[in-house]
Protein backbone atom coordinates (compact mmCIF):
# COMPACT_ATOMS: atom_id res chain seq x y z
CA UNK A 1 0.00 0.00 0.00
CA UNK A 2 1.30 3.42 -0.91
CA UNK A 3 1.30 5.87 2.03
CA UNK A 4 0.65 9.01 -0.02
CA UNK A 5 -1.86 7.43 -2.40
CA UNK A 6 -3.84 5.03 -0.21
CA UNK A 7 -3.66 6.28 3.38
CA UNK A 8 -5.73 9.50 3.14
CA UNK A 9 -9.07 7.67 2.86
CA UNK A 10 -8.09 4.63 4.98
CA UNK A 11 -10.17 4.10 8.14
CA UNK A 12 -9.03 6.45 10.93
CA UNK A 13 -6.20 7.84 8.80
CA UNK A 14 -6.16 10.94 11.02
CA UNK A 15 -4.76 8.72 13.81
CA UNK A 16 -1.97 7.28 11.63
CA UNK A 17 1.72 7.91 11.91
CA UNK A 18 4.89 6.24 10.71
CA UNK A 19 7.38 4.86 13.23
CA UNK A 20 10.78 3.80 11.94
CA UNK A 21 12.20 1.20 14.28
CA UNK A 22 14.49 -1.50 12.97
CA UNK A 23 13.98 -3.70 11.19
CA UNK A 24 10.58 -2.39 10.03
CA UNK A 25 8.93 0.87 9.01
CA UNK A 26 5.72 0.67 11.07
CA UNK A 27 2.24 2.06 10.46
CA UNK A 28 0.74 2.91 13.86
CA UNK A 29 -2.62 4.38 14.84
CA UNK A 30 -3.29 5.83 18.31
CA UNK A 31 -6.36 7.11 20.15
CA UNK A 32 -7.59 8.01 23.61
CA UNK A 33 -6.23 7.96 27.15
CA UNK A 34 -6.32 5.46 29.99
CA UNK A 35 -5.10 1.87 30.25
CA UNK A 36 -3.29 0.90 27.06
CA UNK A 37 -4.75 -1.73 24.74
CA UNK A 38 -2.62 -2.98 21.83
CA UNK A 39 -4.58 -4.34 18.84
CA UNK A 40 -3.04 -6.94 16.51
CA UNK A 41 -4.83 -7.93 13.30
CA UNK A 42 -4.63 -11.31 11.57
CA UNK A 43 -2.74 -12.49 8.49
CA UNK A 44 -3.79 -10.67 5.34
CA UNK A 45 -5.60 -7.86 7.18
CA UNK A 46 -4.57 -4.43 8.51
CA UNK A 47 -5.61 -1.83 11.08
CA UNK A 48 -8.83 -1.37 9.12
CA UNK A 49 -10.22 -4.52 10.77
CA UNK A 50 -10.72 -2.55 14.03
CA UNK A 51 -12.44 0.44 12.39
CA UNK A 52 -15.87 -0.05 13.99
CA UNK A 53 -14.56 -1.02 17.44
CA UNK A 54 -12.26 1.97 17.91
CA UNK A 55 -14.92 4.57 18.89
CA UNK A 56 -16.04 2.51 21.90
CA UNK A 57 -12.68 1.02 22.86
CA UNK A 58 -11.07 4.46 22.93
CA UNK A 59 -13.68 6.05 25.19
CA UNK A 60 -11.82 4.98 28.33
CA UNK A 61 -8.62 3.45 26.97
CA UNK A 62 -5.42 4.41 25.19
CA UNK A 63 -5.63 2.38 21.98
CA UNK A 64 -2.68 1.42 19.78
CA UNK A 65 -3.24 -0.45 16.53
CA UNK A 66 -0.47 -1.33 14.12
CA UNK A 67 -0.05 -3.10 10.80
CA UNK A 68 1.97 -6.30 11.17
CA UNK A 69 5.28 -6.33 9.25
CA UNK A 70 4.68 -6.26 5.50
CA UNK A 71 0.93 -5.82 5.92
CA UNK A 72 -1.03 -2.74 4.98
CA UNK A 73 1.23 0.29 5.35
CA UNK A 74 4.02 -1.31 7.42
CA UNK A 75 7.08 -1.97 5.28
CA UNK A 76 8.97 -5.10 6.32
CA UNK A 77 12.69 -4.54 6.66
CA UNK A 78 13.51 -8.25 6.46
CA UNK A 79 11.34 -11.15 5.33
CA UNK A 80 13.31 -13.38 7.71
CA UNK A 81 11.53 -11.53 10.57
CA UNK A 82 7.98 -12.45 9.50
CA UNK A 83 7.58 -15.59 11.63
CA UNK A 84 5.54 -15.76 14.84
CA UNK A 85 8.35 -15.43 17.40
CA UNK A 86 10.31 -12.80 15.45
CA UNK A 87 7.17 -10.71 14.92
CA UNK A 88 6.49 -10.79 18.66
CA UNK A 89 10.13 -9.88 19.36
CA UNK A 90 10.00 -6.90 17.02
CA UNK A 91 6.72 -5.61 18.47
CA UNK A 92 8.11 -5.94 22.00
CA UNK A 93 11.14 -3.88 20.93
CA UNK A 94 8.82 -1.30 19.34
CA UNK A 95 6.81 -1.06 22.57
CA UNK A 96 9.98 -0.46 24.58
CA UNK A 97 11.18 2.19 22.11
CA UNK A 98 7.85 4.03 22.18
CA UNK A 99 7.42 3.59 25.94
CA UNK A 100 4.14 1.74 25.44
CA UNK A 101 3.08 -0.40 28.38
CA UNK A 102 0.00 -2.35 27.25
CA UNK A 103 -2.22 -3.61 30.03
CA UNK A 104 -4.03 -5.82 27.52
CA UNK A 105 -3.43 -7.22 24.05
CA UNK A 106 -6.30 -7.92 21.66
CA UNK A 107 -5.44 -10.14 18.71
CA UNK A 108 -7.45 -11.65 15.89
CA UNK A 109 -6.54 -15.00 14.32
CA UNK A 110 -2.75 -15.03 13.78
CA UNK A 111 -2.65 -11.75 15.70
CA UNK A 112 -3.94 -13.64 18.75
CA UNK A 113 -1.00 -16.04 18.52
CA UNK A 114 1.35 -13.05 18.33
CA UNK A 115 -0.43 -11.51 21.33
CA UNK A 116 0.09 -14.63 23.48
CA UNK A 117 3.77 -14.80 22.55
CA UNK A 118 4.15 -11.05 23.05
CA UNK A 119 2.57 -11.21 26.51
CA UNK A 120 5.57 -13.24 27.69
CA UNK A 121 8.00 -10.60 26.39
CA UNK A 122 6.41 -7.48 27.91
CA UNK A 123 6.77 -6.22 31.49
CA UNK A 124 4.16 -7.52 33.91
CA UNK A 125 1.47 -9.93 32.83
CA UNK A 126 -0.71 -8.13 30.27
CA UNK A 127 -4.12 -9.65 29.69
CA UNK A 128 -4.82 -11.23 26.30
CA UNK A 129 -8.06 -11.38 24.32
CA UNK A 130 -7.92 -13.76 21.36
CA UNK A 131 -10.63 -13.53 18.70
CA UNK A 132 -10.89 -16.74 16.67
CA UNK A 133 -7.29 -17.38 17.66
CA UNK A 134 -5.13 -19.28 15.14
CA UNK A 135 -3.43 -21.53 17.68
CA UNK A 136 -3.54 -24.87 15.92
CA UNK A 137 -0.57 -27.02 15.11
CA UNK A 138 -0.44 -28.76 11.75
CA UNK A 139 -0.38 -32.51 12.29
CA UNK A 140 0.70 -35.38 10.08
CA UNK A 141 1.00 -34.69 6.37
CA UNK A 142 -0.30 -31.12 6.81
CA UNK A 143 2.62 -30.48 9.13
CA UNK A 144 5.09 -30.58 6.28
CA UNK A 145 2.84 -30.10 3.24
CA UNK A 146 1.28 -26.73 4.18
CA UNK A 147 4.55 -24.95 5.09
CA UNK A 148 6.18 -26.41 1.97
CA UNK A 149 3.38 -25.16 -0.31
CA UNK A 150 3.36 -21.75 1.37
CA UNK A 151 7.12 -21.49 0.98
CA UNK A 152 6.98 -22.41 -2.69
CA UNK A 153 4.26 -19.81 -3.24
CA UNK A 154 6.20 -17.17 -1.35
CA UNK A 155 9.41 -17.85 -3.24
CA UNK A 156 7.69 -17.47 -6.61
CA UNK A 157 7.46 -13.75 -7.47
CA UNK A 158 4.67 -14.51 -9.93
CA UNK A 159 2.39 -15.65 -7.10
CA UNK A 160 1.85 -12.19 -5.63
CA UNK A 161 1.37 -10.80 -9.12
CA UNK A 162 -1.28 -13.43 -9.86
CA UNK A 163 -3.10 -12.76 -6.58
CA UNK A 164 -3.08 -8.99 -7.07
CA UNK A 165 -3.67 -8.94 -10.85
CA UNK A 166 -6.69 -7.03 -12.03
CA UNK A 167 -6.72 -4.47 -9.24
CA UNK A 168 -9.36 -4.16 -6.53
CA UNK A 169 -12.28 -6.47 -7.28
CA UNK A 170 -15.13 -6.92 -4.81
CA UNK A 171 -16.00 -10.36 -6.21
CA UNK A 172 -12.61 -11.78 -5.30
CA UNK A 173 -12.76 -10.25 -1.80
CA UNK A 174 -16.29 -11.60 -1.33
CA UNK A 175 -15.15 -15.12 -2.17
CA UNK A 176 -12.18 -14.93 0.20
CA UNK A 177 -14.29 -13.60 3.10
CA UNK A 178 -17.12 -16.04 2.45
CA UNK A 179 -14.61 -18.89 2.78
CA UNK A 180 -13.99 -17.80 6.40
CA UNK A 181 -17.65 -18.16 7.35
CA UNK A 182 -18.19 -14.39 7.63
CA UNK A 183 -20.48 -12.00 5.80
CA UNK A 184 -19.33 -8.39 5.53
CA UNK A 185 -20.91 -5.23 4.17
CA UNK A 186 -19.89 -3.89 0.79
CA UNK A 187 -17.78 -1.29 2.58
CA UNK A 188 -16.02 -3.97 4.60
CA UNK A 189 -15.35 -6.01 1.46
CA UNK A 190 -13.93 -2.94 -0.28
CA UNK A 191 -11.09 -2.63 2.24
CA UNK A 192 -10.08 -6.27 1.72
CA UNK A 193 -10.44 -5.83 -2.03
CA UNK A 194 -7.85 -3.06 -1.95
CA UNK A 195 -5.47 -5.15 0.16
CA UNK A 196 -5.83 -8.15 -2.16
CA UNK A 197 -4.95 -5.92 -5.09
CA UNK A 198 -1.68 -4.83 -3.47
CA UNK A 199 1.26 -7.00 -4.53
CA UNK A 200 3.52 -6.13 -1.57
CA UNK A 201 0.77 -6.89 0.95
CA UNK A 202 -0.03 -10.26 -0.67
CA UNK A 203 3.64 -11.18 -0.95
CA UNK A 204 4.28 -10.40 2.72
CA UNK A 205 1.24 -12.45 3.76
CA UNK A 206 2.62 -15.43 1.83
CA UNK A 207 6.08 -14.89 3.30
CA UNK A 208 4.53 -14.82 6.77
CA UNK A 209 2.67 -18.08 6.09
CA UNK A 210 5.84 -19.76 4.89
CA UNK A 211 7.57 -18.99 8.20
CA UNK A 212 4.63 -19.59 10.52
CA UNK A 213 4.85 -22.16 13.29
CA UNK A 214 2.93 -22.26 16.57
CA UNK A 215 4.86 -25.26 17.93
CA UNK A 216 7.01 -23.36 20.45
CA UNK A 217 4.09 -21.20 21.58
CA UNK A 218 1.79 -24.18 22.14
CA UNK A 219 4.47 -25.98 24.11
CA UNK A 220 4.69 -22.98 26.45
CA UNK A 221 0.95 -22.28 26.90
CA UNK A 222 0.92 -23.88 30.39
CA UNK A 223 3.58 -21.33 31.45
CA UNK A 224 1.67 -18.21 30.33
CA UNK A 225 0.36 -16.53 33.49
CA UNK A 226 -1.63 -13.76 31.81
CA UNK A 227 -5.41 -13.76 32.13
CA UNK A 228 -6.72 -14.85 28.72
CA UNK A 229 -10.14 -14.63 27.08
CA UNK A 230 -10.67 -16.71 23.93
CA UNK A 231 -13.72 -15.75 21.86
CA UNK A 232 -14.89 -17.74 18.85
CA UNK A 233 -17.66 -17.54 16.29
CA UNK A 234 -19.50 -20.81 15.70
CA UNK A 235 -19.51 -20.24 11.92
CA UNK A 236 -15.74 -19.82 11.67
CA UNK A 237 -14.56 -22.05 8.81
CA UNK A 238 -10.98 -20.72 8.87
CA UNK A 239 -10.09 -21.72 12.44
CA UNK A 240 -12.35 -24.24 14.17
CA UNK A 241 -13.69 -23.14 17.60
CA UNK A 242 -12.26 -26.37 19.03
CA UNK A 243 -8.78 -24.87 18.55
CA UNK A 244 -9.55 -22.33 21.28
CA UNK A 245 -11.07 -25.07 23.45
CA UNK A 246 -7.79 -26.98 23.36
CA UNK A 247 -5.72 -23.85 24.03
CA UNK A 248 -7.94 -22.83 26.95
CA UNK A 249 -7.44 -26.25 28.53
CA UNK A 250 -3.67 -25.66 28.51
CA UNK A 251 -3.61 -22.04 29.65
CA UNK A 252 -3.57 -21.63 33.45
CA UNK A 253 -5.92 -18.61 33.52
CA UNK A 254 -8.18 -18.78 30.47
CA UNK A 255 -11.88 -18.19 29.85
CA UNK A 256 -13.91 -19.19 26.80
CA UNK A 257 -16.86 -17.57 25.05
CA UNK A 258 -18.60 -19.01 21.98
CA UNK A 259 -20.79 -16.77 19.82
CA UNK A 260 -23.65 -17.95 17.67
CA UNK A 261 -24.08 -16.77 14.10
CA UNK A 262 -20.64 -15.26 13.56
CA UNK A 263 -17.64 -16.34 11.48
CA UNK A 264 -13.91 -15.75 11.48
CA UNK A 265 -14.30 -11.96 11.24
CA UNK A 266 -16.81 -11.83 14.10
CA UNK A 267 -15.53 -8.45 15.30
CA UNK A 268 -16.27 -6.91 11.90
CA UNK A 269 -19.66 -8.58 11.56
CA UNK A 270 -20.95 -7.49 14.98
CA UNK A 271 -18.57 -4.94 16.52
CA UNK A 272 -20.98 -3.83 19.25
CA UNK A 273 -21.46 -7.39 20.50
CA UNK A 274 -17.72 -7.95 20.60
CA UNK A 275 -17.11 -4.61 22.33
CA UNK A 276 -19.69 -5.48 25.00
CA UNK A 277 -17.88 -8.76 25.69
CA UNK A 278 -14.35 -7.39 25.64
CA UNK A 279 -15.03 -4.23 27.65
CA UNK A 280 -17.03 -6.19 30.21
CA UNK A 281 -14.22 -8.70 30.63
CA UNK A 282 -11.57 -5.97 30.85
CA UNK A 283 -13.59 -4.14 33.53
CA UNK A 284 -13.64 -7.37 35.51
CA UNK A 285 -9.82 -7.38 35.32
CA UNK A 286 -9.69 -3.70 36.38
CA UNK A 287 -8.54 -2.47 32.96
Amino acid sequence: MDWARDLPDWPHADASRRVRHRPHDWHVQEWGTGPTLLLLHGAGASTHTWRDLIPRLSENHHIIALDLPGHGFTRAGSVSRLGLATTAEDIAALCADQNWQPQALIGHSAGAAVALDLATRLPGTPAVIGLNAALDRFEGMAGWLFPMLAKLLALNPLTAIAFSAGGARLGRARNVIRATGSTLSEEGLAWYSRLLADRAHVDSTLQMMSRWSTDALLDHLPEIESPVLLVTGDRDTAVAPEVSDRAAALLPNAERIRLDGLGHLAHEEDPDRLCDIMLGWLRGKSF
